[in-house]
């Protein structure tokens, strides 16, 4: 479900003609990138309205600020901290909490090691189970729910996910283990999946 993959080359060649004002460039960038913006946004925001509008102003803001992209990192990465950064001043105009208030006290502990085995997708393969799996992560805090999205839909590292989110790679792994701990219990509760 991720973007395709691109080289470091082929994003700055992509930028230079953008910058360079070359017909259809923008297009190409809004095309390639929109699928990893809606879900960056919609897991922060839910509410689709809200998220449609934050997801073209993040690609207003990712056009007017293209010419300090340096190169140094994916600009799947770039176009993704542009987009959580709209969602996150949006959620905090409206005073809405993205993560749970301890979440962040615990970044450095042993939930740093937490395997990542756990397969979202495998655990709920049936309709209804999607259905009650998806349900499940609504409820999670804004900031859970995008850093499963990024993690398991867009399959990005812990590391990428903390340059998108400015967050320690701890405080990623403890999200991770936390938001996957309330889904097992969530859905075992619900349809019987084993924790």
């Amino acid at each position: 479900m991720s973007s395709e993959p691109t080289t470091l080359e082929q994003d700055q060649a992509l930028v230079d003609a953008v910058l360079n004002g070359d017909p259809g460039a923008f297009e190409r960038l809004v095309r390639l990138y929109e699928k990893l913006c809606w879900h960056v946004v919609h897991r922060m925001v839910k509410h689709p309205q809200d998220a449609q509008d934050l997801c073209q102003e993040a690609f207003l803001r990712v056009y007017r600020y293209l010419h300090q992209y340096r190169n140094e990192s994916a600009l799947k990465s770039w176009v993704a901290q542009v987009a959580y950064s709209v969602a996150k001043r949006h959620l905090e105009r409206k005073r809405i909490p993205i993560a749970e208030p301890s979440a962040e006290a615990d970044a450095e502990s042993p939930l740093d090691r937490v395997s990542d085995d756990f397969d979202l997708e495998a655990a709920c393969i049936e309709g209804q189970s999607a259905r009650k799996l998806h349900e499940a992560i609504d409820c999670l805090p804004p900031l859970q729910r995008t850093v499963l999205t990024l993690y398991h839909l867009e399959e990005m590292p812990i590391a990428e996910i903390a340059s998108i989110t400015g967050l320690a790679e701890g405080t990623i792994k403890s999200h991770l283990f936390r938001s996957r701990k309330q889904l097992r219990d969530t859905l075992c509760d619900r349809i019987g999946v084993a924790a």
